[in-house]
């Protein structure tokens, strides 16, 4: 039963007025967060499919969610500093508090701020996007996450390595633009090296015309020519330019074809041995 005192149910309303309202704040940004988690993986999408190459696509993806990352924390921080006011505690002592604390913070954290700071420049310079593999703080791996503090790379043995952007200094992307699958096939030195380049030019044009590899495969194969003088073969090198992250399968099948052909030919591919001399006379074991 309400009272019949205006100044009491004042009072009441009054007593009643600041849960409401730190109710309402805190409705409403379970509401915008909501609408950010929503919202978000549609308008990247609708972003990525609009861009011309898929690196493009890639690199909308991962600031993409740098963006989400951002918007949660800048949503969390004041949806915190508006429910403090309305329980009567002054913000601006706070933050005033909060700046003098960040200084003395900000001394003894300087790697957290380089991470940020890296991070940042790794996304701003397009260096590193998801699905990348890349080389970076001494471990290889497809990228999984980057967000401002740290880099997540998952090896091919399904290792996960966690990465700080600042002990980041070199990145070695080999998924941008194209890629090289070097070739480097050791034959014996008592063979034909013209007749091997020969074969190993047929095997290249066999590859390029498999419809499994044709759209991976951007240019013929490229022979450099005889790269080494080795200890007991003669080491031709050749390339192909392939669609980015495809070098590996292209070289497997390329080596796995070039074996069954230097068999099917006689091209001897060597191995190991020694030589014995014995009264004069070579023998080989």
């Amino acid at each position: 039963m309400l009272p019949s005192d205006p100044g009491s149910l004042h009072n009441l309303l009054q007593q009643f007025a600041t849960p409401l309202r730190i109710a309402t704040i805190f409705t409403l940004a379970l509401f915008f967060q909501y609408l950010i988690n929503r919202t978000a993986p549609k308008f990247r999408e609708l972003i990525a499919s609009r861009q011309e190459n898929f690196e493009g696509a890639q690199r909308v993806r991962t600031l993409s969610r740098v963006l989400r990352y951002a918007l949660t924390v800048i949503l969390t921080v004041v949806t915190g500093l508006l429910m403090l006011g309305e329980l009567g505690i002054s913000v601006a002592p706070l933050l005033g508090a909060a700046g003098v604390a960040g200084i003395a913070v900000g001394f003894g954290a300087q790697s957290l701020v380089k991470d940020y700071f890296t991070g940042f420049f790794l996304l701003l310079e397009n260096q590193i996007r998801i699905g990348d593999v890349i080389e970076a703080g001494g471990k290889i791996g497809a990228v999984e996450e980057l967000t401002l503090r740290y880099l997540r790379l998952r090896d091919y043995g399904g290792n996960v390595h966690f990465i700080p952007n600042g002990q980041i200094t070199v990145v070695t992307n080999m998924c941008q633009g194209f890629a090289h699958a070097v070739i480097d096939l050791g034959v014996g030195y008592g063979e034909n090296v013209d007749q091997v380049i020969s074969a190993m030019r047929e095997i290249g044009e066999e590859l390029s015309n498999d419809p499994d590899y044709a759209s991976k495969i951007l240019a013929p194969l490229e022979i450099a020519g005889v790269d080494q003088w080795a200890a007991s073969s003669i080491v031709i090198r050749g390339r192909f330019r392939v669609a980015p992250g495809e070098q590996w399968g292209v070289r497997r099948e390329y080596l796995r074809r070039a074996k069954l052909a230097f068999d099917r030919l006689g091209i001897e591919i060597p191995f190991p041995h020694v030589k014995v001399v014995d009264g004069g006379k070579p023998a080989v074991a």
